[in-house]
């Protein structure tokens, strides 16, 4: 039977901007990054969904790989609902291979312009401009295994849970070939997060699904960051991501940073060392960031199409 959830979840779900997506890597750890599900969702199948350019090949592949995913609904600003409780989604993604012209014109567009406004639209420019922008993405439909509400944005009570239980604390991972220390700023990292209206971080559960908590940034130094959570935090070490993003009305303006590293935590004390650093800040002028909106869609689209050729004569 499909898990289906009530009203008041339904509200966050169908209203929130921004979500965020936590996907499992090849080594076991998680990728944690800020998409706009603009409210897709079929209560009854029990499936919540949310689009992404074909350009993103690398998310993509590793989707497909290994299906289990998590989405965050964490944030009530600029969307249609004003309640306190955070939302985890956990589930099995099924990408779509190809655009479907249909669900983008009568699915897509309509709820994509509830939350963002009218596209831009002029055959001498704006057409071939965004073509690849609004054309060349795909659904990703996630088969509800399980919802978790917390009573508020900092998760610090679980107060319901849909579908199954939890599977409680995973087991500590062994530790990466090269070290578990920093391999980037720490401190310079931590300055850039503490900027961010959000932060976020992902690490691997008992069931293999990813889980999402909200964290603050407290004191950096070379050991790491270090972060407090209201939820408790599965002790050991593990590989897991770290988000940190803000947005505007119609995710105008939007900032992101996005970690992978590794996670300690001993003592109710959690220690992030980051391994990886990457982030963008989008111009805070619709028409500009939708220039640029759509020149890295072309980009990633060509870069994919170029490792797909590659691939097919190997």
């Amino acid at each position: 039977m499909p898990i289906t959830w009530p009203d008041d979840v339904d509200e966050i779900i169908g209203g929130d901007l921004t979500a965020a997506l936590a996907y499992v890597t090849p080594a076991g750890g998680a990728v944690v990054t800020a998409v706009a599900p603009v409210g897709l969702r079929d209560r009854e199948a029990g499936t919540v969904s949310f689009t992404t350019s074909l350009g993103l090949g690398r998310k993509l592949d590793r989707i497909a790989r290994n299906p289990r995913v998590a989405l965050g609904y964490h944030a009530r600003e600029h969307g249609f609902s004003d309640r306190s409780e955070f939302v985890l989604v956990q589930g099995d993604a099924t990408p779509a291979t190809d655009p479907d012209r249909t669900y983008l014109e009568e699915t897509l567009r309509p709820q994509a312009q509830r939350f963002m406004g009218p596209p831009k639209e002029g055959k001498l420019f704006w057409d071939r401009w965004l073509r690849e922008y609004y054309r060349d993405r795909i659904p990703v439909e996630i088969a509800v295994e399980r919802i978790g509400v917390w009573a508020d944005e900092r998760c610090a009570h679980l107060h319901e849970t849909f579908g199954g239980a939890s599977a409680g604390d995973p087991p500590a991972q062994t530790e990466p070939k090269n070290g578990t220390a920093p391999r980037v700023d720490s401190v310079r990292a931590a300055k850039r997060l503490r900027a961010l209206d959000h932060v976020l971080l992902a690490y691997v559960g008992a069931d293999g699904y990813p889980e999402i908590v909200p964290v603050e940034v407290r004191e950096a130094g070379p050991e790491g960051i270090r972060l407090a959570s209201e939820r408790r935090l599965p002790p050991g070490g593990r590989r897991a991501g770290l988000l940190g993003h803000s947005y505007r009305p119609q995710l105008i303006g939007l900032a992101a940073r996005q970690h992978t590293g590794w996670l300690t935590v001993d003592d109710d004390a959690a220690l992030y060392a980051p391994h990886t650093d990457s982030g963008f800040r989008a111009p805070s002028n619709k028409t500009a960031l939708l220039l640029a909106n759509g020149l890295l869609a072309k980009r990633g689209l060509r870069k994919a199409r170029r490792k797909a050729g590659a691939t097919a004569r190997t």
